[in-house]
C-alpha cells in the first residue's frame, strides 16, 4: 500500500482446539487474521473473548513523532492493537501498549513534511 504502513504488534490469537486445550499464537506483520490452524482432531474454533471490542482512534495529522493514544472503555484491558501512518513517505515509528495496559499508542513521521496522519486501534477485553 503506497503511502501507508500498518503494524499489528502483539496480537494474540487464542482458540479452543477441539478438546485439546487452549492454543496461542503471537502474530506480527501487516495482517493478523485467521492465524489459528486446524488440528488433526478437527477444525480450530475461535474462542469467545469476554467483552471483546475493537476501539479506533480515527486518523488525524499530528506533528512528527507525536504519540496518539486510544484507550479501552472502563473495566477493559488491551489484548492487542496496531497503528497506521498515512501520507507520502509516511513511516510508522512505534506501535505498542500503554504502560498501564488499558490502551494502545501509535506514532510516526514523514520525511519531507512536519506532520503525519496516524490512526490507532486497540483490541480490548474485560479485565
Amino acid at each position: 500500500m503506497r503511502g501507508k504502513q500498518a503494524i499489528g504488534a502483539g496480537v494474540l490469537a487464542l482458540a479452543l482446539v477441539s478438546g485439546l486445550g487452549w492454543a496461542a499464537q503471537a502474530t506480527t506483520g501487516e495482517t493478523a487474521t485467521d492465524q489459528i490452524t486446524a488440528s488433526k482432531a478437527g477444525p480450530a474454533r475461535a474462542a469467545a473473548v469476554d467483552g471483546y471490542q475493537i476501539v479506533r482512534l480515527p486518523g488525524a495529522n499530528v506533528p512528527n513523532f507525536q504519540r496518539r493514544t486510544v484507550s479501552c472503555p472502563a473495566g477493559k484491558k488491551v489484548i492487542g492493537g496496531g497503528a497506521e501512518a498515512q501520507g507520502n513517505d509516511a513511516i510508522l515509528v512505534g506501535s505498542f501498549p500503554t504502560d498501564n495496559g488499558t490502551g494502545w499508542i501509535g506514532l510516526g513521521r514523514q520525511n519531507n513534511y512536519s506532520s503525519v496522519g496516524i490512526t490507532v486501534y486497540a483490541i480490548c477485553a474485560n479485565a
